[in-house]
Order: C-alpha cells, then sequence, then structure tokens
C-alpha cells in the first residue's frame, strides 16, 4: 500500500470521525426533510415539462395525421377530375405527413410512459415526505428525551460520586462542629453558677437535716431526759452542766456518724 492511500484513508477517517461528531439528529432530520421538499420541487416541475411536451407532440402528431387525411382527400380529388399528376403530388404530401404523424406517435407513446411513470415517483415522493415527517417529529422527540435523560444521568452520577455531595457532607460536618462549640460554650457559662448554688444546697441541707434531728430527739424525750439534754434547763432552775451518764449512747453514736459524714463532704 502507497504512502498516498494511507494519508488519504487517515485523512478521509479523520474527516468521517468529525463529520459524525458534528451531526445533531434533530438538525440532520429538519435538513433531510428540505433536501426531500427540494426534490418533490424539481420532480413536479420535471412531470409538468414532460406534460407540457407530451401535449406539444400530441398536437404535432394530430396535425400531421389530419394533414395525411387532408392529402388523401385531394389525390382523390385530383383523380376523379382527372388530373394524374396533381393527384400524385398529393399522394407525396400525404406520405410525408403520414410518416411524420406515424414518428409523432411513437415519441408520444414514450412520452406518455415516462409521463406515467414521473407520476408514480412523484405520488411516492409525496408519501415518502409525508411519513418523513411524521417520523421526523418522532425522532426529534426520541432525540430530545435521550438528551435530557443523558444530562440527567450525568447530573446524578456528579451529585452520588463528585463534589456536590462532598460540599454537603463537609458542611454537615461543619454544622455539627458549630452546635458542638455552643454546646460548650453554654456549659462553661452555667458552670460557676451552677457550682454555687450545689454548694449552697449542699451546706443548707446538712444544718437543716441536723436542726430537725435536735427537734426530734427534744419532742420525743421526757422531762428528766430534757433537764440531761445539752442547753436545757428545768424550769425555776439554772442550767447544769451535762453529765455523761445522763447521755444516751444511741445519741452519741449517730451524732460521731454525723460528723464522720460532715467531715467527708
Amino acid at each position: 500500500m502507497g504512502l498516498f492511500d494511507r494519508v488519504s484513508r487517515v485523512v478521509r477517517a479523520n474527516l468521517n470521525d468529525v463529520v459524525s461528531k458534528a451531526e445533531d439528529p434533530e438538525k440532520i432530520l429538519e435538513q433531510t426533510v428540505i433536501d426531500m421538499q427540494e426534490d418533490l420541487v424539481q420532480l413536479r416541475q420535471a412531470v409538468a415539462s414532460a406534460i407540457a411536451s407530451q401535449k406539444r407532440s400530441q398536437q404535432q402528431h394530430n396535425q400531421a395525421q389530419t394533414e395525411a387525411n387532408n392529402w388523401q382527400q385531394r389525390a382523390q380529388l385530383a383523380l376523379q377530375k382527372g388530373d394524374e399528376n396533381l393527384a400524385r403530388e398529393a399522394l407525396v404530401r400525404k406520405k410525408t405527413n403520414a410518416e411524420t404523424a406515424a414518428s409523432l406517435k411513437t415519441q408520444l407513446d414514450q412520452q406518455v410512459t415516462m409521463v406515467d411513470t414521473l407520476k408514480r415517483n412523484l405520488i411516492a415522493l409525496e408519501g415518502k415526505i409525508s411519513e418523513a415527517k411524521t417520523k421526523k417529529d418522532m425522532l426529534k422527540a426520541r432525540a430530545s428525551a435521550a438528551k435530557a435523560n443523558e444530562q440527567l444521568q450525568s447530573t446524578v452520577g456528579r451529585l452520588g460520586t463528585g463534589s456536590a455531595m462532598g460540599a454537603f457532607e463537609r458542611m454537615e460536618d461543619k454544622v455539627l462542629q458549630m452546635e458542638a462549640r455552643s454546646q460548650a460554650a453554654a456549659e462553661l457559662a452555667g458552670a460557676d453558677l451552677e457550682s454555687q448554688f450545689a454548694l449552697l444546697e449542699s451546706g443548707s441541707g446538712v444544718d437543716d437535716e441536723l436542726a430537725a434531728m435536735k427537734a426530734q430527739l427534744l419532742g420525743s424525750a421526757t422531762p428528766q431526759n430534757q433537764a440531761q439534754l445539752p442547753g436545757t434547763a428545768t424550769e425555776g432552775a439554772p442550767a447544769k452542766a451535762p453529765s455523761t451518764a445522763a447521755t444516751d449512747p444511741a445519741v452519741d453514736d449517730e451524732l460521731e456518724a454525723l460528723k464522720t459524714k460532715l467531715d467527708q463532704l
């Protein structure tokens, strides 16, 4: 294979590839229908021209045949009048017109056949153009649907694996971080106040519990025991120092236990 053939093949292949990529189905369909309509116009003009030529041939044939008939009658008239030479001349003219009529008849028959063929082709082309228009609209709709589906699938693919979903995930992480920082700031802002109230609540609770226990002990003790409790005295008598013999061992144990709990706080 020569170098020129190889280069020519490469050039044709590249050109075909460029043309194939540049072909838009919708535009090609529109242009194809336009070309078919132009062909239809040209075929109609050809049919009209053939019909006109057929009519001229028909008129010429009729005229030649009429002339042949006229010269036939004149030849008969000349013979009837006894003029043989004139009759012979009339027959010569009749023969010429008859031959012309016969030639025109052959041409006319061919034209009739050609016109019939052109008419059939014209009808077939009109049917094909009508069918092409219908198919063109259908193919254009299918092409538009295919383009829309291709764009949709491309968009879905980008959303599924591309940067769009990655951006959403990054923004979601940032929102979670912002919420976490907001909660931490709120907890830090209220930490000191909560601790202060906790100290107050714990302190007052111990004092209240101790006072309640003292009141319970005072309410349940007998008048003799009340005289022995710390901080109590009989009516009309001075307060005496508490006696260890009069102390209740159970109370002392519970008091010691409370002190131990307070030390552990």
